[in-house]
Protein backbone atom coordinates (compact mmCIF):
# COMPACT_ATOMS: atom_id res chain seq x y z
CA UNK A 1 0.00 0.00 0.00
CA UNK A 2 0.77 3.94 -0.62
CA UNK A 3 1.65 5.04 2.59
CA UNK A 4 1.29 8.82 3.85
CA UNK A 5 2.52 9.66 7.18
CA UNK A 6 3.56 12.84 8.64
CA UNK A 7 4.60 13.76 12.42
CA UNK A 8 2.13 16.55 13.69
CA UNK A 9 4.66 18.08 15.79
CA UNK A 10 6.55 19.08 12.98
CA UNK A 11 3.60 20.83 11.18
CA UNK A 12 2.82 22.66 13.92
CA UNK A 13 6.40 23.64 15.05
CA UNK A 14 6.76 24.63 11.21
CA UNK A 15 3.17 26.67 11.38
CA UNK A 16 3.26 28.34 14.92
CA UNK A 17 3.61 32.00 15.09
CA UNK A 18 4.92 33.13 18.42
CA UNK A 19 4.28 37.20 19.10
CA UNK A 20 4.13 37.48 23.02
CA UNK A 21 3.80 41.10 24.44
CA UNK A 22 2.60 41.93 27.80
CA UNK A 23 -0.89 41.38 29.30
CA UNK A 24 -3.11 43.45 31.12
CA UNK A 25 -6.07 41.44 33.91
CA UNK A 26 -9.74 42.38 33.02
CA UNK A 27 -12.97 41.39 34.66
CA UNK A 28 -13.83 37.81 33.97
CA UNK A 29 -17.65 38.87 33.06
CA UNK A 30 -17.34 41.34 31.24
CA UNK A 31 -17.28 39.15 28.34
CA UNK A 32 -14.55 41.18 26.33
CA UNK A 33 -11.33 41.12 25.68
CA UNK A 34 -9.27 43.26 27.77
CA UNK A 35 -6.39 40.76 27.63
CA UNK A 36 -7.92 38.06 29.62
CA UNK A 37 -5.80 35.40 29.59
CA UNK A 38 -8.38 32.67 30.19
CA UNK A 39 -10.80 33.81 27.74
CA UNK A 40 -10.23 34.35 23.83
CA UNK A 41 -12.76 36.72 22.59
CA UNK A 42 -13.22 36.49 18.80
CA UNK A 43 -15.22 39.00 16.25
CA UNK A 44 -17.43 37.42 13.98
CA UNK A 45 -20.05 39.25 11.51
CA UNK A 46 -22.83 36.09 11.14
CA UNK A 47 -24.24 33.84 13.83
CA UNK A 48 -24.11 30.09 13.63
CA UNK A 49 -27.14 29.08 10.80
CA UNK A 50 -26.37 25.40 11.70
CA UNK A 51 -24.78 23.46 14.80
CA UNK A 52 -24.90 20.37 12.72
CA UNK A 53 -21.33 20.17 11.42
CA UNK A 54 -22.30 18.08 8.52
CA UNK A 55 -24.69 20.51 7.18
CA UNK A 56 -23.58 23.78 8.26
CA UNK A 57 -21.87 26.49 5.79
CA UNK A 58 -21.48 29.69 7.01
CA UNK A 59 -18.11 30.85 8.34
CA UNK A 60 -19.40 30.97 11.67
CA UNK A 61 -20.57 27.14 11.79
CA UNK A 62 -17.19 26.29 10.76
CA UNK A 63 -15.39 28.38 13.28
CA UNK A 64 -17.70 27.22 16.25
CA UNK A 65 -18.20 23.30 14.81
CA UNK A 66 -14.75 23.04 14.04
CA UNK A 67 -13.77 23.35 17.96
CA UNK A 68 -15.79 20.17 18.50
CA UNK A 69 -15.91 18.22 15.51
CA UNK A 70 -12.32 16.38 14.68
CA UNK A 71 -11.32 15.86 10.97
CA UNK A 72 -9.17 13.02 9.93
CA UNK A 73 -6.47 15.40 8.85
CA UNK A 74 -5.28 19.12 8.98
CA UNK A 75 -3.70 21.08 6.32
CA UNK A 76 -0.07 22.74 6.14
CA UNK A 77 0.74 26.06 4.40
CA UNK A 78 1.08 24.46 1.18
CA UNK A 79 -2.66 22.70 1.23
CA UNK A 80 -0.90 19.64 1.92
CA UNK A 81 -2.72 16.98 4.74
CA UNK A 82 -1.34 16.59 7.89
CA UNK A 83 -2.05 14.17 10.63
CA UNK A 84 -5.28 15.44 13.00
CA UNK A 85 -7.57 12.40 14.42
CA UNK A 86 -5.70 9.93 11.93
CA UNK A 87 -1.99 9.26 12.01
CA UNK A 88 -1.35 7.41 8.69
CA UNK A 89 -3.46 6.82 5.44
CA UNK A 90 -2.74 4.49 2.08
CA UNK A 91 -4.08 3.37 -0.90
CA UNK A 92 -4.89 -0.38 -1.92
CA UNK A 93 -2.18 -1.22 -4.89
CA UNK A 94 -5.35 -1.68 -6.58
CA UNK A 95 -6.98 1.76 -5.28
CA UNK A 96 -10.10 0.28 -4.86
CA UNK A 97 -9.55 0.18 -1.03
CA UNK A 98 -8.40 2.42 1.54
CA UNK A 99 -7.08 2.44 4.88
CA UNK A 100 -6.99 5.21 7.65
CA UNK A 101 -5.04 4.69 11.24
CA UNK A 102 -6.31 6.89 14.40
CA UNK A 103 -5.00 8.08 17.14
CA UNK A 104 -6.28 6.02 20.39
CA UNK A 105 -6.38 9.13 22.28
CA UNK A 106 -9.16 11.32 21.29
CA UNK A 107 -12.44 10.98 24.20
CA UNK A 108 -16.09 12.78 23.34
CA UNK A 109 -17.18 15.10 26.00
CA UNK A 110 -19.38 12.28 27.39
CA UNK A 111 -16.98 10.29 28.20
CA UNK A 112 -16.90 7.51 25.38
CA UNK A 113 -13.90 7.68 23.28
CA UNK A 114 -13.68 8.49 19.61
CA UNK A 115 -13.05 5.12 17.44
CA UNK A 116 -13.31 4.13 13.57
CA UNK A 117 -17.17 3.05 14.52
CA UNK A 118 -17.85 7.15 14.61
CA UNK A 119 -16.02 7.75 11.42
CA UNK A 120 -17.90 4.49 9.75
CA UNK A 121 -21.46 5.95 11.17
CA UNK A 122 -20.41 9.62 9.29
CA UNK A 123 -19.22 8.22 6.20
CA UNK A 124 -22.18 6.03 5.89
CA UNK A 125 -24.59 8.24 6.76
CA UNK A 126 -23.35 11.08 4.19
CA UNK A 127 -23.33 8.93 1.78
CA UNK A 128 -26.77 7.21 2.24
CA UNK A 129 -28.61 10.85 2.98
CA UNK A 130 -25.81 12.74 0.33
CA UNK A 131 -25.28 15.35 2.80
CA UNK A 132 -23.28 18.46 1.84
CA UNK A 133 -20.51 18.60 -0.07
CA UNK A 134 -18.70 15.32 0.95
CA UNK A 135 -21.39 13.81 -0.36
CA UNK A 136 -20.01 14.95 -3.77
CA UNK A 137 -16.29 14.43 -3.12
CA UNK A 138 -16.91 10.60 -2.53
CA UNK A 139 -18.24 8.84 -5.86
CA UNK A 140 -16.30 6.36 -5.51
CA UNK A 141 -17.07 5.08 -2.03
CA UNK A 142 -18.85 1.92 -1.26
CA UNK A 143 -18.68 0.88 2.37
CA UNK A 144 -16.62 1.51 5.50
CA UNK A 145 -15.77 -1.15 7.69
CA UNK A 146 -14.18 -0.28 10.91
CA UNK A 147 -11.11 -3.29 11.62
CA UNK A 148 -10.45 -2.44 14.96
CA UNK A 149 -11.01 0.50 17.08
CA UNK A 150 -8.52 2.61 15.35
CA UNK A 151 -8.47 1.21 12.20
CA UNK A 152 -10.94 1.98 9.19
CA UNK A 153 -11.12 0.68 5.76
CA UNK A 154 -13.18 2.15 2.67
CA UNK A 155 -14.24 0.15 -0.34
CA UNK A 156 -14.33 2.13 -3.40
CA UNK A 157 -16.06 1.24 -7.30
CA UNK A 158 -12.85 2.52 -8.99
CA UNK A 159 -9.51 3.71 -7.93
CA UNK A 160 -10.24 7.60 -6.94
CA UNK A 161 -6.60 9.25 -5.81
CA UNK A 162 -9.02 12.18 -4.32
CA UNK A 163 -11.14 10.16 -1.79
CA UNK A 164 -8.47 10.16 0.99
CA UNK A 165 -7.94 13.65 1.26
CA UNK A 166 -11.06 14.61 0.56
CA UNK A 167 -12.80 12.23 3.39
CA UNK A 168 -9.79 13.80 5.43
CA UNK A 169 -9.82 17.24 5.34
CA UNK A 170 -13.78 17.93 4.50
CA UNK A 171 -15.69 15.30 7.07
CA UNK A 172 -16.10 16.29 10.20
CA UNK A 173 -16.40 13.13 12.23
CA UNK A 174 -19.52 13.16 14.47
CA UNK A 175 -20.70 10.85 17.66
CA UNK A 176 -21.74 7.65 16.58
CA UNK A 177 -23.79 6.95 19.91
CA UNK A 178 -25.78 10.56 19.58
CA UNK A 179 -26.46 10.90 15.84
CA UNK A 180 -27.48 7.50 15.24
CA UNK A 181 -30.31 8.16 17.04
CA UNK A 182 -31.91 11.34 15.91
CA UNK A 183 -33.56 9.48 12.73
CA UNK A 184 -32.38 11.70 9.28
CA UNK A 185 -28.74 13.24 10.18
CA UNK A 186 -29.42 15.68 7.57
CA UNK A 187 -32.06 17.03 9.70
CA UNK A 188 -30.69 16.88 13.25
CA UNK A 189 -30.63 20.52 14.53
CA UNK A 190 -28.11 19.67 17.07
CA UNK A 191 -28.72 23.13 18.96
CA UNK A 192 -28.23 21.96 22.36
CA UNK A 193 -26.41 19.18 24.73
CA UNK A 194 -23.44 19.67 22.81
CA UNK A 195 -21.22 16.52 22.72
CA UNK A 196 -17.42 17.56 21.85
CA UNK A 197 -14.15 16.00 21.28
CA UNK A 198 -12.26 18.81 19.52
CA UNK A 199 -10.49 21.56 21.87
CA UNK A 200 -13.57 23.27 23.26
CA UNK A 201 -17.00 22.03 24.32
CA UNK A 202 -19.68 24.63 23.12
CA UNK A 203 -21.39 25.51 26.53
CA UNK A 204 -24.63 28.71 25.67
CA UNK A 205 -25.73 30.83 23.02
CA UNK A 206 -26.99 34.14 22.98
CA UNK A 207 -28.43 34.66 19.50
CA UNK A 208 -27.19 37.62 17.85
CA UNK A 209 -24.93 38.24 20.76
CA UNK A 210 -22.30 35.26 21.59
CA UNK A 211 -21.15 31.99 21.31
CA UNK A 212 -19.60 30.44 24.61
CA UNK A 213 -17.04 27.59 24.90
CA UNK A 214 -15.17 26.08 27.01
CA UNK A 215 -12.09 24.01 27.04
CA UNK A 216 -11.89 20.02 26.80
CA UNK A 217 -8.90 19.17 29.25
CA UNK A 218 -8.05 15.85 27.72
CA UNK A 219 -8.04 17.29 24.38
CA UNK A 220 -4.97 15.63 22.63
CA UNK A 221 -3.49 17.61 20.54
CA UNK A 222 -1.54 20.12 22.59
CA UNK A 223 0.09 19.11 26.02
CA UNK A 224 -1.78 19.94 28.85
CA UNK A 225 -4.82 21.05 27.02
CA UNK A 226 -5.90 24.36 25.66
CA UNK A 227 -4.14 27.44 26.98
CA UNK A 228 -7.06 29.54 27.32
CA UNK A 229 -10.16 28.28 29.55
CA UNK A 230 -12.85 30.01 27.05
CA UNK A 231 -12.81 30.93 23.68
CA UNK A 232 -16.39 33.50 23.17
CA UNK A 233 -17.86 34.65 19.23
CA UNK A 234 -19.36 38.14 19.48
CA UNK A 235 -21.48 38.64 16.65
CA UNK A 236 -21.21 42.41 15.15
CA UNK A 237 -22.82 44.07 12.49
CA UNK A 238 -19.79 44.53 9.92
CA UNK A 239 -15.97 44.17 10.07
CA UNK A 240 -15.84 48.11 10.77
CA UNK A 241 -17.47 47.97 13.79
CA UNK A 242 -15.19 44.30 14.88
CA UNK A 243 -11.81 46.57 14.04
CA UNK A 244 -13.38 49.61 16.82
CA UNK A 245 -13.72 46.44 19.18
CA UNK A 246 -10.43 45.29 18.84
CA UNK A 247 -9.01 48.48 18.90
CA UNK A 248 -10.94 49.34 22.26
CA UNK A 249 -9.69 46.18 23.71
CA UNK A 250 -13.01 44.41 23.93
CA UNK A 251 -12.13 41.68 21.72
CA UNK A 252 -8.70 39.81 20.64
CA UNK A 253 -9.39 38.67 17.58
CA UNK A 254 -10.99 39.13 13.89
CA UNK A 255 -12.51 36.04 12.53
CA UNK A 256 -13.14 38.00 9.06
CA UNK A 257 -10.62 38.73 7.00
CA UNK A 258 -9.80 42.38 6.76
CA UNK A 259 -10.41 44.12 3.55
CA UNK A 260 -7.19 45.53 2.29
CA UNK A 261 -8.10 49.18 2.71
CA UNK A 262 -9.00 48.28 7.00
CA UNK A 263 -5.76 46.25 7.26
CA UNK A 264 -3.79 49.10 5.87
CA UNK A 265 -5.34 51.63 8.75
CA UNK A 266 -4.45 48.98 11.22
CA UNK A 267 -0.96 48.63 10.21
CA UNK A 268 0.45 51.14 12.53
CA UNK A 269 -1.30 50.17 15.69
CA UNK A 270 1.71 48.69 18.37
CA UNK A 271 -1.18 47.22 20.21
CA UNK A 272 -2.22 45.06 17.27
CA UNK A 273 -0.63 42.46 15.49
CA UNK A 274 -1.22 41.22 11.12
CA UNK A 275 -1.05 38.00 10.22
CA UNK A 276 -0.85 37.29 6.29
CA UNK A 277 -2.45 33.89 5.37
CA UNK A 278 -2.11 32.73 2.04
CA UNK A 279 -5.91 31.64 0.19
CA UNK A 280 -7.05 28.37 -1.16
CA UNK A 281 -9.09 29.71 -3.54
CA UNK A 282 -9.61 32.83 -6.33
CA UNK A 283 -11.35 35.64 -7.36
CA UNK A 284 -13.11 35.08 -10.99
CA UNK A 285 -16.06 35.61 -13.29
CA UNK A 286 -17.55 32.77 -14.87
CA UNK A 287 -19.64 33.24 -18.54
CA UNK A 288 -22.95 31.11 -18.89
CA UNK A 289 -22.13 29.23 -21.84
CA UNK A 290 -26.27 27.78 -21.77
CA UNK A 291 -26.71 31.59 -22.77
CA UNK A 292 -26.21 33.04 -26.10
CA UNK A 293 -24.16 34.92 -27.27
CA UNK A 294 -21.88 33.65 -24.47
CA UNK A 295 -21.86 30.05 -26.03
CA UNK A 296 -18.77 31.42 -28.58
CA UNK A 297 -15.08 31.32 -27.74
CA UNK A 298 -14.80 34.75 -29.37
CA UNK A 299 -16.90 36.64 -27.47
CA UNK A 300 -15.76 34.53 -23.70
CA UNK A 301 -12.13 35.57 -25.19
CA UNK A 302 -12.69 39.51 -26.01
CA UNK A 303 -14.25 39.45 -22.43
CA UNK A 304 -11.09 37.78 -20.99
CA UNK A 305 -9.23 40.89 -23.03
CA UNK A 306 -11.37 43.04 -21.50
CA UNK A 307 -10.20 42.98 -18.30
CA UNK A 308 -7.39 44.83 -16.41
CA UNK A 309 -6.47 42.49 -14.04
CA UNK A 310 -3.54 44.74 -13.04
CA UNK A 311 -5.58 47.23 -12.27
CA UNK A 312 -8.03 45.24 -10.18
CA UNK A 313 -5.08 43.81 -7.72
CA UNK A 314 -3.24 47.35 -7.84
CA UNK A 315 -6.78 48.99 -7.27
CA UNK A 316 -9.39 47.46 -5.78
CA UNK A 317 -6.88 44.59 -3.28
CA UNK A 318 -4.45 47.60 -2.84
CA UNK A 319 -1.70 45.14 -3.65
CA UNK A 320 -3.02 42.07 -1.44
CA UNK A 321 -3.30 39.97 -4.29
CA UNK A 322 -1.22 37.89 -6.85
CA UNK A 323 -1.84 37.03 -10.31
CA UNK A 324 -2.52 33.39 -11.02
CA UNK A 325 -1.64 33.68 -14.41
CA UNK A 326 -5.43 32.79 -15.70
CA UNK A 327 -5.00 29.29 -14.13
CA UNK A 328 -7.05 27.48 -12.12
CA UNK A 329 -3.85 25.86 -11.02
CA UNK A 330 -3.17 28.80 -8.34
CA UNK A 331 0.98 29.71 -7.01
CA UNK A 332 -0.54 28.56 -3.52
CA UNK A 333 -0.24 24.97 -4.62
CA UNK A 334 2.86 24.91 -5.57
CA UNK A 335 3.34 21.44 -6.30
CA UNK A 336 0.00 21.62 -9.25
CA UNK A 337 1.24 25.20 -10.55
CA UNK A 338 2.06 25.00 -14.35
CA UNK A 339 4.92 27.55 -14.68
CA UNK A 340 3.90 28.56 -18.33
CA UNK A 341 0.28 29.09 -18.19
CA UNK A 342 -0.20 32.93 -18.65
CA UNK A 343 -2.32 35.64 -17.97
CA UNK A 344 -4.75 36.57 -20.22
CA UNK A 345 -3.73 40.30 -22.11
CA UNK A 346 -5.87 43.62 -21.09
CA UNK A 347 -6.42 44.68 -24.78
CA UNK A 348 -9.58 46.47 -25.75
CA UNK A 349 -8.70 46.55 -29.30
CA UNK A 350 -8.39 42.98 -29.64
CA UNK A 351 -11.70 42.68 -27.93
CA UNK A 352 -13.20 44.74 -30.49
CA UNK A 353 -11.35 42.55 -33.65
CA UNK A 354 -12.58 39.54 -31.71
CA UNK A 355 -16.14 40.90 -31.47
CA UNK A 356 -16.28 42.17 -34.82
CA UNK A 357 -14.69 38.23 -36.67
CA UNK A 358 -18.19 37.12 -34.37
CA UNK A 359 -20.51 39.55 -36.23
CA UNK A 360 -21.25 42.26 -33.87
CA UNK A 361 -21.57 45.55 -34.83
CA UNK A 362 -22.22 48.96 -33.90
CA UNK A 363 -24.77 50.41 -35.83
CA UNK A 364 -25.78 53.67 -34.14
CA UNK A 365 -21.87 54.54 -33.26
CA UNK A 366 -22.48 55.12 -29.61
CA UNK A 367 -18.89 52.82 -29.09
CA UNK A 368 -21.11 50.02 -28.24
CA UNK A 369 -21.89 46.80 -30.25
CA UNK A 370 -25.41 45.96 -31.09
CA UNK A 371 -27.00 42.89 -29.00
CA UNK A 372 -24.24 42.39 -26.59
CA UNK A 373 -25.40 43.81 -22.77
CA UNK A 374 -24.58 40.96 -19.83
CA UNK A 375 -25.77 40.60 -16.99
CA UNK A 376 -22.88 40.67 -14.02
CA UNK A 377 -24.21 39.44 -10.42
CA UNK A 378 -22.04 39.76 -7.19
CA UNK A 379 -22.58 39.95 -3.72
CA UNK A 380 -22.84 43.53 -2.62
CA UNK A 381 -21.95 42.72 0.81
CA UNK A 382 -18.19 41.78 -0.59
CA UNK A 383 -16.09 44.82 -0.55
CA UNK A 384 -13.55 43.20 -2.78
CA UNK A 385 -16.04 42.11 -5.49
CA UNK A 386 -17.77 45.08 -5.37
CA UNK A 387 -15.24 47.61 -6.16
CA UNK A 388 -13.58 45.34 -8.97
CA UNK A 389 -16.96 44.81 -10.79
CA UNK A 390 -17.22 48.16 -11.37
CA UNK A 391 -13.57 48.29 -13.14
CA UNK A 392 -14.78 45.24 -15.28
CA UNK A 393 -17.96 47.61 -15.81
CA UNK A 394 -15.75 50.54 -17.28
CA UNK A 395 -13.19 48.44 -18.84
CA UNK A 396 -15.78 46.64 -20.76
CA UNK A 397 -17.11 49.77 -22.32
CA UNK A 398 -13.73 50.81 -23.41
CA UNK A 399 -14.26 46.70 -25.48
CA UNK A 400 -17.77 47.88 -26.68
CA UNK A 401 -19.12 45.95 -24.29
CA UNK A 402 -21.85 46.94 -21.99
CA UNK A 403 -21.97 45.09 -18.86
CA UNK A 404 -24.97 45.85 -16.40
CA UNK A 405 -24.61 45.32 -12.75
CA UNK A 406 -26.37 43.41 -10.23
CA UNK A 407 -25.45 43.84 -6.77
CA UNK A 408 -27.75 41.39 -4.64
CA UNK A 409 -28.24 39.98 -0.92
CA UNK A 410 -26.40 37.59 -0.17
CA UNK A 411 -28.92 34.36 -0.07
CA UNK A 412 -30.17 36.20 -3.22
CA UNK A 413 -26.82 35.98 -4.70
CA UNK A 414 -26.69 32.53 -4.08
CA UNK A 415 -29.53 31.35 -5.49
CA UNK A 416 -28.77 32.99 -8.47
CA UNK A 417 -25.77 31.75 -8.85
CA UNK A 418 -27.10 27.73 -8.03
CA UNK A 419 -30.05 28.10 -10.49
CA UNK A 420 -27.99 29.59 -13.09
CA UNK A 421 -29.67 32.59 -13.30
CA UNK A 422 -26.45 35.05 -14.49
CA UNK A 423 -24.89 35.95 -17.90
CA UNK A 424 -21.78 36.62 -15.50
CA UNK A 425 -21.25 35.44 -12.21
CA UNK A 426 -18.54 37.03 -10.14
CA UNK A 427 -17.48 35.57 -7.20
CA UNK A 428 -14.63 33.37 -5.32
CA UNK A 429 -13.68 29.93 -4.04
CA UNK A 430 -12.85 30.18 -0.69
CA UNK A 431 -10.78 26.68 -0.67
CA UNK A 432 -10.02 24.82 -3.64
CA UNK A 433 -6.93 22.95 -2.72
CA UNK A 434 -7.39 19.37 -4.32
CA UNK A 435 -7.31 20.63 -8.25
CA UNK A 436 -8.98 16.92 -9.50
CA UNK A 437 -11.31 16.94 -7.30
CA UNK A 438 -11.91 20.35 -7.66
CA UNK A 439 -12.36 20.35 -11.11
CA UNK A 440 -14.22 17.61 -11.11
CA UNK A 441 -17.23 19.95 -8.90
CA UNK A 442 -16.50 23.07 -11.16
CA UNK A 443 -16.15 22.03 -14.52
CA UNK A 444 -17.23 18.11 -14.97
CA UNK A 445 -20.45 18.17 -17.19
CA UNK A 446 -23.30 18.62 -14.96
CA UNK A 447 -20.34 19.52 -11.90
CA UNK A 448 -22.11 20.50 -8.51
CA UNK A 449 -20.88 24.09 -8.83
CA UNK A 450 -20.06 24.00 -12.51
CA UNK A 451 -21.72 27.53 -12.66
CA UNK A 452 -20.26 28.19 -16.01
CA UNK A 453 -22.10 25.19 -17.57
CA UNK A 454 -19.59 24.06 -19.08
CA UNK A 455 -19.50 20.27 -21.11
CA UNK A 456 -16.32 19.58 -22.70
CA UNK A 457 -15.87 15.69 -23.02
CA UNK A 458 -11.81 16.22 -23.61
CA UNK A 459 -11.78 18.04 -20.45
CA UNK A 460 -13.98 15.45 -18.66
CA UNK A 461 -11.28 12.95 -19.91
CA UNK A 462 -8.07 14.68 -18.85
CA UNK A 463 -9.90 15.45 -14.94
CA UNK A 464 -10.90 11.68 -14.85
CA UNK A 465 -7.72 10.45 -15.65
CA UNK A 466 -6.21 12.67 -12.93
CA UNK A 467 -8.35 10.90 -10.06
CA UNK A 468 -8.01 7.47 -11.25
CA UNK A 469 -3.63 7.75 -10.30
CA UNK A 470 -3.32 7.32 -6.70
CA UNK A 471 -0.26 9.85 -5.81
CA UNK A 472 0.16 13.80 -6.93
CA UNK A 473 3.17 13.16 -9.16
CA UNK A 474 0.98 10.97 -11.53
CA UNK A 475 -1.99 12.82 -11.36
CA UNK A 476 -0.48 16.47 -12.13
CA UNK A 477 -0.02 15.81 -16.04
CA UNK A 478 -3.50 15.34 -17.01
CA UNK A 479 -4.97 18.07 -14.50
CA UNK A 480 -2.01 20.52 -15.62
CA UNK A 481 -3.77 19.50 -18.86
CA UNK A 482 -7.17 20.19 -17.94
CA UNK A 483 -6.32 23.53 -16.43
CA UNK A 484 -4.84 24.69 -19.85
CA UNK A 485 -7.98 23.75 -21.55
CA UNK A 486 -10.16 25.94 -19.00
CA UNK A 487 -8.34 28.61 -19.88
CA UNK A 488 -7.84 28.00 -23.66
CA UNK A 489 -11.69 28.05 -23.62
CA UNK A 490 -12.17 30.57 -21.24
CA UNK A 491 -14.26 28.40 -18.82
CA UNK A 492 -13.05 30.26 -16.04
CA UNK A 493 -11.83 33.67 -15.90
CA UNK A 494 -9.20 33.88 -12.83
CA UNK A 495 -8.44 37.60 -11.43
CA UNK A 496 -6.39 37.03 -8.65
CA UNK A 497 -5.47 34.63 -5.27
CA UNK A 498 -5.95 36.83 -2.75
CA UNK A 499 -3.55 37.26 0.58
CA UNK A 500 -5.28 37.37 3.34
CA UNK A 501 -4.37 39.92 6.34
CA UNK A 502 -5.83 38.94 10.39
CA UNK A 503 -5.90 41.02 12.94
CA UNK A 504 -5.84 39.99 16.70
CA UNK A 505 -4.59 42.14 19.99
CA UNK A 506 -0.65 41.97 20.79
CA UNK A 507 -1.69 40.52 23.61
CA UNK A 508 -1.74 37.33 22.55
CA UNK A 509 0.54 34.51 20.59
CA UNK A 510 0.91 31.22 19.29
CA UNK A 511 -1.20 30.95 17.00
CA UNK A 512 -0.93 28.30 13.84
CA UNK A 513 -1.22 29.52 10.88
CA UNK A 514 -3.30 27.59 8.32
CA UNK A 515 -4.92 28.63 4.41
CA UNK A 516 -7.79 30.19 3.76
CA UNK A 517 -10.33 32.18 5.04
CA UNK A 518 -11.88 29.45 6.83
CA UNK A 519 -8.64 28.12 8.70
CA UNK A 520 -6.50 30.90 8.86
CA UNK A 521 -5.36 31.41 12.74
CA UNK A 522 -9.24 30.29 14.01
CA UNK A 523 -8.51 27.07 13.69
CA UNK A 524 -8.91 24.63 16.66
CA UNK A 525 -5.07 23.88 16.98
CA UNK A 526 -4.14 27.58 16.92
CA UNK A 527 -6.97 28.49 19.46
CA UNK A 528 -5.77 25.49 21.81
CA UNK A 529 -2.76 26.26 21.77
CA UNK A 530 -2.91 30.58 21.84
CA UNK A 531 -1.64 32.19 24.51
CA UNK A 532 -2.19 35.80 26.38
CA UNK A 533 0.69 37.39 28.40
Amino acid sequence: MRRTTRTLAIAVGLLSIGLATACSPSDPDAGSGSGDAQRLTIGTTADVVNYNPLVGNSRTDTWVTNLMYPRLMGMGLDGARTPYLATEWAYAPDGKSAKVTLRDDFTWTDGEKVTADDVVFTIKAIAAEKIGVVAGLIPAFQQATALSPTEVEFTLAEPDGTFLENVGFWMPVVPEHVFSKVGKVAEFANDTDWVSAGPYQLTSVERGQRYVLKKVENYPLVEGGPKTAEVVFRVFPDVNTEALALRNGEIDLIANALPPALAKTLEGDSKLKLVKVPSLGWAHMQYNLARKPLDKLEVRQALAAAVDYEAIRRVALQGSAVSSNSSVLTPTLKQWQDTSATEYAYDPARARQLLTGAGFTDGNGDGLFDGLSLRMIYDQADPNIAKWAQLVRDSGKEAGIDIKLEGLERNTYLAKTKERDFDIYAGSWAIMENPPANLTLAFKCEGFINYANACDPALDKLIDESRSYLDQPSQKTAIQAAAKIISDQVYDNVLYVEEFTFAHSAQWSNFLVQPSELLSIVNPQSLAQATAG
